[in-house]
């Protein structure tokens, strides 16, 4: 799907390109390194973790008709995530006993998957394409993903420390039905609490936008 906006021809498809697994990563990692920044950090590290576990299967990507990268969209299913890897994957990066310690770390930010539910895992615009619509067209890709699976909603979580995007997410309709406490290692997450935001979709979404 392309789409002109503001001058700016945006590509919406499905997967990552193998050549934009680096920026992806790094994108990753800036945008959410609040609280991953004691179980990931440091940077480099984390940004090689993230480009080795990232699964294209389970992303949509926007890209410019020029190929630059400029953003992408995870998603979470039974099958696997965007960011996975496992314990092997963590001990292969940062050693055995840093790799246990971060894996231990990880699993209590883990969510698990709903029935009939997309578990969105990430979403970023790279700083260079912000205000072009691109997050907008992306998340609008997300659920016409869920719709056309036959799943009825989809599911994101937002940090107490970013009350922007969680009234980004109110207006494009999402609900907040929950809130979850990381008392008491707030200190180490970055954050307090996390905000459980769904929003129902329909079949109908396929026809009313282009699907991927």
């Amino acid at each position: 799907m392309a789409v002109d906006s503001d001058k700016h021809t945006i590509i919406i498809e499905p997967g990552l390109r193998d050549a934009h697994r680096n920026e992806a990563a790094l994108g990753y990692w800036k945008a959410f390194s609040r609280k991953l920044h004691y179980p990931l950090g440091p940077e480099r590290k984390a940004v090689a973790f993230i480009e080795q576990v990232l699964d294209p299967g389970h992303a949509i990507s926007a890209v410019a008709r020029d190929g630059a990268f400029l953003g992408v969209a995870g998603f979470k299913t039974p099958q696997g995530a965007f960011v996975g890897g496992g314990l092997r994957d963590m001990i292969n990066t940062y050693g055995a006993i840093g790799g246990t310690l971060r894996g231990l770390l990880i699993s209590l930010l883990e969510r698990e998957n709903e029935p009939d539910t997309l578990l969105m895992d990430g979403i970023f615009v790279q700083p260079t394409a912000r205000g072009h619509g691109v997050g907008t067209l992306l998340l609008t890709a997300i659920e016409d993903h869920a719709a056309k699976n036959a799943l009825k909603r989809v599911r994101l979580d937002v940090i107490d420390t970013n009350p922007r995007a969680q009234a980004l997410y109110a207006q494009r309709g999402y609900v907040e039905t929950s809130n979850t406490s990381v008392w008491p290692l707030g200190a180490i997450f970055g954050f307090q609490s996390a905000a459980t935001m769904t929003k129902n979709v329909h079949s109908s979404q396929r026809t009313a936008r282009p699907s991927l």
